[in-house]
């Protein structure tokens, strides 16, 4: 990583005393004085940037840092947390007291010794794109929007967009953990409309990851401006969806989207924690069909959803939720493991060191199975082929969902025909997931473009599954299904 992409290497703050083990002592001995059982302190710096071409011109672009602390005390299971956007010693050791006042039994011995970690290398970049030219990134826009206009005269209008970050991590822990990261991210993406007839569609492409500008010699800018010209030109011939219940076969990778927030929330710890899952209690229950085995790992290289260290000092490795269709685990932050008697999962993650951390996703796969990707969509006699997903609605307490599909087709007789609009699947996670049928063999990962939502924090993830076919599921659409 170049050297304007660190900002804390080696532990000090430019222009400013270091960060390093001594001072985290001290804050970490005054953030535990009224007896606090645990405190961390979680550094960050944070470099970003975007950029938005349309129409020939670029129509905006930003630039911008961030840097702060976050001090989290805990007493049992209350939570004192303060932050600041500054690292003088005066402002740091404000924060470290009012997070300490949660505490209130007296005085605790100072921190056990802090020894640095070393971590794994997920994502360790040689030129992360946000030290390269604005002009170098503006080309990638333009030649997406050339290529998508190029694609078909019917593409009236273009817009794409570019957002990157680097975001560096220090966090430092009572128990005497010190861990450092440099994490990058980039995000592209390509909005397309196609006019007709009178008639308006839009498609829309994308994909990153913790990645550099390198991401585009597989997928050009090119590629992306045709795909989402592509599925905007298809959905003007898209035709009114069916209604009712019936077979529902998932495309690779994106598809996982619906297992992410139909089942993946449903097993953070702190819902189940306090009760609120659909899934506490339940661990070595059956809870899905036997094809299925879901995991969240955080391990896979340069993904949108890895990490080397989460927020809260604790190294992350692949964690089994269902195993065969029985539920294994819940996925940890510190909080949760405790009340639970297990290790953190290394699941702890937080939006920025305004925010305390819980229990969250990284990259959620529903794994391979057994079956040809054609040969499932050839058992399927009438029903529905989702290819790509939009927006949705989860209940976590039930696990019942409301997904819109943004490009899906008919299935009749083994094929795919028609292609279809305004879809929706409507169902419940655990019982979609006992409806899985048939999996197949080929197990693909999002192109890095989600980003999750929980209690208004947003984190990048990752999602990823192979082809399904779900037996029975209801469809919402405009016409009734025969």
């Amino acid at each position: 990583m170049t050297q304007s992409a660190r900002y804390f290497a080696p532990f000090g703050p430019r222009g400013s005393q270091p960060v390093d083990a001594d001072l985290a002592t001290r804050l970490l001995a005054i953030a535990l004085s009224r007896g606090g059982d645990y405190a961390d302190l979680f550094f960050e710096y944070r470099a970003g940037g975007g950029l938005t071409f349309e129409e020939g011109i670029t129509r905006s672009a930003s630039r911008g840092v961030s840097l702060g602390l976050g001090v989290r005390v805990r007493q049992g299971d209350a939570t004192g947390y303060a932050h600041v956007e500054d690292l003088e010693w005066e402002s740091m050791r404000r924060a470290a007291e009012t997070a300490a006042r949660i505490a209130s039994s007296g005085a605790t011995p100072p921190p056990v010794r802090i020894e640095p970690l070393l971590l794994p290398e997920r994502y360790l970049l040689d030129a992360p794109s946000i030290d390269l030219s604005g002009l170098e990134k503006r080309s990638l826009l333009e030649r997406a929007s050339k290529a998508a206009h190029a694609a078909d005269a019917r593409i009236v209008k273009v817009s794409v967009t570019f957002a990157e970050e680097v975001r560096e991590i220090l966090v430092v822990t009572s128990d005497g953990r010190m861990a450092h990261d440099v994490q990058p991210l980039l995000r592209f993406g390509v909005s397309a409309v196609a006019e007709h007839a009178g008639r308006r569609e839009s498609g829309r492409s994308g994909g990153g990851g913790r990645k550099t500008l390198g991401y585009f010699d597989d997928k050009t800018p090119e590629w992306h401006g045709r795909e989402a010209a592509r599925q905007a030109i298809v959905l003007l011939d898209a035709r009114p969806a069916p209604a009712g219940q019936m077979p529902v076969v998932l495309a690779p990778g994106d598809s996982g989207i619906l297992l992410h927030e139909a089942v993946g929330h449903g097993l953070e710890a702190d819902f189940n924690r306090k009760g609120t899952s659909n899934y506490t209690g339940r661990v070595g229950q059956v809870v899905a069909s036997e094809l299925c085995t879901v995991v969240d790992d955080p391990t896979l290289l340069q993904s949108r959803g890895s990490i080397n260290v989460d927020d809260e000092g604790i190294e992350p490795t692949r964690s089994v939720l269902i195993e065969n269709g029985i539920l294994a685990g819940y996925m940890q932050d510190r909080l949760s493991a405790g009340h639970f008697k297990v290790n953190p999962t290394g699941n702890g993650r937080r939006e920025s060191f305004a925010a305390a951390p819980m229990p969250r996703m990284t990259n959620t796969v529903l794994l391979a199975g057994p079956h040809d990707p054609e040969e499932i969509v050839r058992s399927v006699e009438r029903g529905i082929y989702a290819r790509s997903f939009g927006g949705g609605q989860v209940d976590i307490s039930n696990g019942d969902f409301v997904f819109s599909l943004t490009e899906s087709y008919l299935i009749e007789n083994g094929k795919l025909t028609a292609p279809l609009k305004n879809v929706n699947l409507i169902g419940n996670g655990p019982e979609t997931l006992r409806e899985v049928s048939m999996l197949g063999k080929d197990v693909a990962l999002s192109d890095g473009i989600w980003t999750c939502g929980k209690d208004g924090q947003s984190v990048p993830v990752g999602v990823g599954c192979p082809t399904l076919k779900i037996g029975r599921i209801t469809v919402g659409g405009t016409e009734i299904s025969r």
